[in-house]
Parts: structure tokens; C-alpha cells; sequence
């Protein structure tokens, strides 16, 4: 019989819910852990036919695998489980995984996905809602917060960094305050609003002169109507503030310099902000293709106060000016390097040594000889000190010291030195 209405509930009417997304699931209170005998409200929210349809049944909902006899918009449940529901001819919903626990303490999350620069609020309760003193909060067993009584912690803006397992601790007077007690650990993921932005070049813009660029990342399936802001940066000066425009036109005088160009982009409240690579581009002698490869993004400093713009310095190296020109019968973007400087493929030749080179080379053999001449000066000396020390120490047979004088005989031919003392 289930079987059946299931099959009553998949075919579609009018061919109308062959374009039905999957429905959506909510609970409600929204934590996903609750304790022993507690109930919770499961609600689909979806395409629901009208009440003279034929077939009444509107709502499908499973336990696991095992649908449930209930065909109601919303349903109370106290099981543990995964549970999923389908409206007629929309795919199953995304699954909400229910705990109960018999815990004196549990730590509560979100049922639904966080995201990049939304609140992520965690709630530690106690045995039905007894009170909780010397409250802490862990993030991957580390104490990030400390309350004398039972609250809620909240991150204002969740990032990535806040993705990991928490656990909370506290004692209840039960009937006198006790030890502490700890909730089991519970994972949170923070989901990404969306990557980060890359700087392409579009093509040349005919009507005003100079290059297009388009600044292109993608959101969220679940946040596909966030409105995103762009802002345009050569070096660390904008040249654009952040607008709704994707797109920027780098000036004819400014292509020279377009592996200079990065940008940003946000949402409107700023709350995720993230900067592109520096713009790409082929290597030399190759014609400009219209998607640029992203580079290594430069080290850069945190968001100074007040959101001002980052600061970034292109590392020298990399300050190669490309000139683009646009020449008749080359590629479906007009854009190419010169001829005359391209490269060709390959490392470059090894070039014949310079006179520089060469008499470094010559040289080589004096500067042996000098550090021989060197070593043998500074055993002279060595002997003069030692024997001057000798004296010190036995004044009664000072005598007038003679320093015996060297004279350096230097053969050209051979490259020996030879020491004559008188």
C-alpha cells in the first residue's frame, strides 16, 4: 500500500512538477540535539497540490528508510534519526539528523548550514533547563569563552577558522553544586559564500579604447541570490570602488601594466571580503587568451580598521609591462603581443663569456698567490708576539730585541715565494 502511494506521489500532474525543486526542511526550535522525552516540529515546505486534486496525498516523510504513515505539512517527532520529506514530484529534501541525549548537559547547533559572515550560535542546556554555572565554551579543546551562568555563545561573523568541534562544561546544584560536567563534542562546518574571485581579460573594449577585465567567482547554491560587490586595484591604489559591476576597463595607457590589476570582491555589509591573484596573463609571444590562469596570492596584511582597502606590493619580479595591440585577422579578441618580442620556445642560448669573464678568470692565480703570501706574513707576526711575550716574563734577560726582516722573493715564472731573513 505504501509502495503505492509513493508511485501515486512521484508521477506529475500537468507536467508541472517536472520543474519542482527538492522542498525544504526545517525544525523548529532549530537545535539538532535535545534530551529524552522532548518533541520537536519537522516542517515541509514545497509544492503542495490543491485540496480537489484526486490524490490527497501531498507530503511523503522518511525515517531513515522507513516512511512514516503521517502525510502532513508538518509532523512532531521525538526519535532519533535522519529524517527527510517529498512533496508530490519534487526530488527527496536535503536530511536533518535528530540526537537525544540523556546527558546532564548538551551542547546545542543549527540544524541549517552556516555560512561565511552569518552569526553562529551555540547554546549549552542543562538537564531540562537547569540552570548552568561556571559555563565554558571549547572550540577543538580549547576554552574561547567563560560565562558564571547559563548563555548562549555566539560568533557575530562565522569564518572558516570557526569550523572544528565544540564542547561546553558547567556544574548544576543537583541538589548542591557538583563537579563539572561536559556535553559530548559536536562538529560544526562553516560553508564557503564563495571562492575566491579571479581577474579575467574579456577582450578589448572598441568603444572607449583599453582592455576589459571581469572580476568572476561564483555563490553558493543554497545563497545563489546574495548580492556581491566588486572593487578594481592596480597595485594597492583602487581605481574602483566597490559597485555591482563585475566588469572594469583598464585604460589604453594602463595595458602596458595589466599584470598589476587585482580585485575584490564582498558582500554589501562587507561582512566576507575576498581579494582576487594578480591578473595572469600567457607568456610572451603568444597571443592574449580571454581567461587568464590565477597566480600565487602575494602575503598581505589583516583588514586595517574601517575596511580601508588592503595593502599589497607586487614582488618586483613579477613587474614584467606586456604591450597589447590589436591587430586585423588574429584572434576572436584582437589582442596580441608584438612579433618582435617574442620569444622562442625553449630556454634562452648560452651566450659566449665576456672580456669581464674572462680576465676573472686570469686573476684567479694571483689571488692564490696573494693568500699564500698572507698565511706566510701572519706566522711572522705570530713569532714576533711570542717572543715579546718571553720577554715580559723575564725581565732580567731583556736584551735589544732585533726583528729579523723578511724579504719576499716572488719568481714570476713559478708562482713560489721564498723567504730570506738577515
Amino acid at each position: 500500500m505504501w509502495a503505492l502511494t509513493a508511485l501515486l506521489l512521484l508521477v506529475p500532474s500537468g507536467g508541472r512538477a517536472a520543474t519542482l525543486e527538492k522542498p525544504i526542511l526545517s525544525l523548529h526550535p532549530p537545535w539538532t540535539t535535545i534530551f529524552k522525552g522532548e518533541r520537536v516540529t519537522l516542517r515541509c515546505d514545497g509544492y503542495h497540490p490543491p485540496l480537489l486534486d484526486l490524490r490527497p496525498i501531498s507530503t511523503l516523510w522518511y525515517l531513515g528508510h522507513l516512511l512514516l504513515p503521517s502525510h502532513k505539512k508538518s509532523i512532531e517527532v521525538q526519535t532519533p534519526g535522519v529524517y527527510r520529506c517529498q512533496t508530490r514530484g519534487a526530488p527527496v529534501s536535503d536530511p536533518i539528523h535528530l540526537s537525544v541525549s540523556n546527558d546532564w548537559l548538551i551542547l546545542q547547533v543549527p540544524y541549517a548550514a552556516v555560512f561565511e559572515g552569518e552569526p553562529l550560535v551555540l547554546r549549552c542546556r542543562g538537564w531540562y533547563d537547569k540552570v548552568v554555572y561556571k559555563l565554558h565554551y571549547y572550540h577543538d579543546g580549547k576554552a574561547v569563552r567563560y560565562f558564571p551562568s547559563g548563555a548562549g555563545y555566539t560568533v557575530p561573523q562565522a569564518r572558516a577558522a570557526d569550523s572544528g568541534r565544540y564542547q561546553c562544561s558547567g556544574t548544576m546544584r543537583i541538589p548542591v553544586e557538583g563537579a563539572p560536567m561536559f556535553s559530548a563534542k559536536v562538529a560544526v562546518t562553516v560553508q564557503e559564500l564563495f571562492p575566491a574571485p579571479v581577474l579575467r581579460v574579456t577582450g578589448r573594449a572598441e568603444a572607449r579604447g583599453g582592455v576589459a577585465v571581469r572580476c568572476e567567482t561564483r555563490l553558493h547554491p543554497q545563497k545563489r541570490d546574495t548580492p556581491l560587490q566588486f572593487a578594481f586595484y592596480k597595485y594597492s591604489r583602487p581605481v574602483r570602488r566597490f559597485d555591482w559591476r563585475a566588469e572594469y576597463t583598464v585604460p589604453e595607457p594602463e595595458v602596458e601594466e595589466l599584470e598589476s590589476f587585482w580585485c575584490e570582491a564582498a558582500t554589501a555589509t562587507r561582512s566576507v571580503r575576498k581579494r582576487s591573484p594578480w591578473l595572469q596573463l600567457p607568456g610572451r609571444g603568444s597571443p592574449l587568451d580571454l581567461a587568464s590562469t590565477p597566480a600565487p596570492v602575494p602575503q598581505a596584511t589583516a583588514l586595517a580598521p574601517g575596511n580601508q582597502p588592503l595593502s599589497f606590493r607586487k614582488p618586483p619580479g613579477s613587474r614584467s609591462a606586456l604591450s597589447v595591440t590589436s591587430v586585423p585577422n588574429t584572434t576572436s579578441s584582437g589582442l596580441q603581443f608584438p612579433a618582435g618580442r617574442a620569444p622562442t620556445a625553449g630556454p634562452p642560448a648560452c651566450a659566449p663569456p665576456t672580456p669581464l669573464e674572462q680576465s676573472a678568470g686570469d686573476l684567479k692565480p694571483d689571488v692564490d698567490l696573494l693568500l699564500q703570501e698572507m698565511q706566510l706574513l701572519k706566522g711572522l707576526l705570530s713569532r714576533v708576539v711570542l717572543e715579546l711575550k718571553e720577554l715580559q716574563a723575564f725581565p732580567e734577560h731583556r736584551e735589544p730585541l732585533e726583528t729579523p726582516t723578511s724579504h719576499f722573493a716572488v719568481s714570476p715564472g713559478t708562482r713560489e715565494t721564498t723567504i730570506v731573513e738577515s
